[in-house]
Formats: structure tokens, sequence, C-alpha cells
């Protein structure tokens, strides 16, 4: 059993660390250098500054935790992939210092700070902080999401003809491409669709209810770190595209209000044409 004393202690870390950290983004707007991790995929200085002011909080209040950034972490250069976390590994914040990098280039405020705890074998706390909207989305397991201190939960939409869904495009544009195909099919049963370019807003808008699903194909575990456990504590559910059991290190998501999912799932268990 975690002690719910013990996740309110490291929730409240989270909170801060996010808040100093977007300190530093207000502080590096419109001074920053940007250069390309691969092509058109971001890397700013206000990124590094933002991890690294995380990274020493964190490890700081919490010396026996490990750290897992975006800016850093060692990628198979041919596979794209990253060694998963053990289920016994010790305490693990997994940060993404600035989700929606392209956003904050362009001055387009949807951009966030996200933060999430591996905590044996799993995603345990997570906070997803807007700071240009002042909302921040925090939650830890069995202690319910907030918006800003207030219970959230997902939206009641029952069909998906009603529902508002949002995605993600990965930067590289041949996998972009899959995802053409799926906002085609999706554009055909719902009521809108919607592409801000932050898997981590999308996530805490699931929560939140202002959208009713999320898919994407291509994410990173830093990507979903802050938002998972903001999903399934405001009454969400998640898995795999193809309705297995969701793996925050595999690349596919889909999270939704739980009412539509089973809709969701027979979308995306028939391929579109051209894929």
């Amino acid at each position: 059993m975690l002690d719910p004393t013990t996740l309110e202690d490291y929730l409240a870390a989270a909170e801060e660390a996010a808040r100093r950290a977007a300190v530093v983004l207000h502080e590096w707007r419109k001074r920053f250098q940007v250069r390309e991790k691969s092509p058109a995929d971001l890397v700013t200085d206000a990124d590094v500054a933002s991890q690294t002011l995380i990274k020493a909080y964190l490890q700081e209040r919490f010396p026996g935790h490990g750290f897992l950034g975006e800016e850093g972490a060692e990628i198979d250069p041919v596979t794209r992939e990253l060694k998963p976390l053990p289920a016994d590994a010790p305490p693990t914040w997994i940060v993404d210092p600035i989700d929606g990098t392209a956003n904050y280039v362009h001055d387009v405020p949807f951009y966030c700070i996200s933060i999430g705890l591996w905590l044996q074998g799993d995603l345990r706390v997570g906070v997803v902080y807007d700071p240009r909207m002042n909302e921040m989305f925090s939650a830890a397991q069995g202690l319910g999401a907030k918006l800003n201190g207030e219970p959230i939960h997902v939206s009641p939409i029952t069909t998906l003809r009603e529902s508002m869904l949002s995605t993600g495009f990965p930067a590289d544009p041949t996998r972009s491409m899959k995802n053409v195909n799926w906002w085609r099919k999706f554009t055909e049963r719902t009521q809108s669709l919607r592409r801000t370019g932050s898997t981590a807003l999308n996530m805490a808008y699931v929560a939140a209810g202002r959208f009713d699903a999320y898919w994407a194909f291509d994410n990173f575990v830093w990507d979903v770190a802050g938002g998972v456990v903001l999903v399934r504590e405001a009454g969400g559910q998640i898995t795999l595209v193809d309705g297995g059991a969701y793996d925050p290190f595999r690349y596919d998501i889909i999270a939704t209000n739980g009412a539509i999912h089973a809709e969701c799932l027979e979308v995306l268990k028939d391929p579109p044409e051209n894929l």
C-alpha cells in the first residue's frame, strides 16, 4: 500500500518544481536559441534550463530518487527505443521540461511542464502545469485529480458522434502521415477534432472533461507521464490502441472518458485506406 501522506508530499514537490520551471520558461522567452534534435523536432535553451532546475529541486528534496528527462535521454538512434524502467527501480521522476516546444518557440500559448513519478512499477503521481493559463493539473493514485486545487472529472459524453477528440503528430513527416489517415477516419465519426501540439495538455484536458478522448502513435514516456495519473484519477480509461494493457514505455495510447473507449477502439482496429 502506498502511504497517502507520502504521495501528497511527492505531489506537492512536483507542483512546486513545475511552478519554479515556469519562471525559467518566462525568463527565457524571446531570448533562447533553437536547434533541431532531428528534422522539425526542436529543443531550446529553455528546455535545458527548465529540466536542470526541476532535476536539481527534486533530487535535493528526494536524494534517493532517480530522474529521467527528455533532454539527454538515451534513445537508440536506429530503433528509437528507450529502455523501460524496471518495476523494482527506485522512485523515478519522469519529466518533459516543455511539452509543446514548437508552440513555445512560436509564442503560441499552448505548452506546459509535465512531471510524473514512476513508483513500484507504475506511474503514481502526475502534474501538468500550463504557465500561460496558470492551470495546475495534478493527481496522485487514490487521491483524485484536481485543477488548481478543485476536483475534476472526465466528460459525461457517451457517443463518439457527440465527442471532441484530440491527437498528436510526430515531427517526422513519414511517421506523421500514418496519423493523417486516422485523422480522416475519426473526422467522419466525431463532432470535432483538435491537434494542439502538446500531449500532456491533451491528456489533462481529457481528465478535465474538455476533450473526450486522445489518441496517438508516437509518444515517449515523458510525454505521457504527467497525464496518465490525471486521466485515471479523473475516472477515465487508458489502453494501447489495440485495447491491450497500457504501457507508458510503448509509443501508442488511447485515453478516453471511459464511456466512448470501446467505440474508439472499434475505429482504431479498422485501418484506413492508404495506411
